[in-house]
């Protein structure tokens, strides 16, 4: 596997839209993020809560990487030899780096490294959950967990668990991103034809 060969596979796979998606996503928060959206909050006894923009628009970016695991030939691609799985594994790590440093460059920019750092936290969080969407909904229904957990956040806002407003620092979100990953990586892997053939091992 080239770098020549990554780039032809990058092309074949979207990587110009996916990059122009999630450039689009930072600078909206960069511009915008500061604005504050009016919604139902169950929490509050106001019955409503402000949230800014910045703190749910990483999920965009999430949902955005993952149609890198889309296209016509994704269900044959899940069958090919493992240097076509290496290539699309070099792909999303590539992508997803990517994301992550221009999230981070022009977050910092705009408002501060800490912001940059809780923007990509977001984002790595969001992507695991979105791979696991993908791997029990379909394709089509990236973005089901993703919002699911969003609306979570917005009804229960300042809790423990809500990863888009606590310090860069916390180990508690730190620790919760690394198992999103690992989790959307692991529901990734578990091809159809890798679940078969672990089965068949097994008898």
């Amino acid at each position: 596997m080239t770098g020549t060969d990554l780039l032809r596979y990058a092309r074949v796979h979207r990587a110009g839209t996916i990059l122009a998606g999630v450039t689009v996503v930072a600078l909206l928060s960069a511009f915008f993020g500061g604005t504050r959206i009016a919604l139902p909050s169950i929490g509050s006894a106001s019955l409503s809560t402000a949230v800014p923009y910045r703190q749910e628009l990483p999920l965009l970016s999430a949902v955005f990487l993952t149609a890198a695991f889309g296209g016509a030939m994704s269900a044959h691609e899940e069958t090919g030899a493992r240097t076509m799985h290496r290539l699309h594994s070099a792909y999303c790590v590539a992508l997803t780096l990517t994301t992550c440093a221009l999230s981070f460059g022009t977050e910092a920019l705009a408002v501060g490294p800490e912001h940059g750092v809780v923007f990509v936290r977001s984002v790595l969080i969001w992507l695991g959950l979105a791979l696991l969407s993908i791997r029990l909904l379909g394709q089509q229904l990236g973005w089901a967990l993703p919002t699911a957990s969003a609306f979570l956040l917005i009804w229960y806002p300042l809790n423990w668990w809500d990863w888009t407003v606590n310090p860069a620092t916390d180990l508690l979100s730190w620790v919760l991103a690394a198992t999103a990953l690992a989790v959307g990586v692991v529901a990734t892997a578990a091809t159809p034809w890798r679940r078969r053939v672990l089965l068949l091992r097994r008898r």
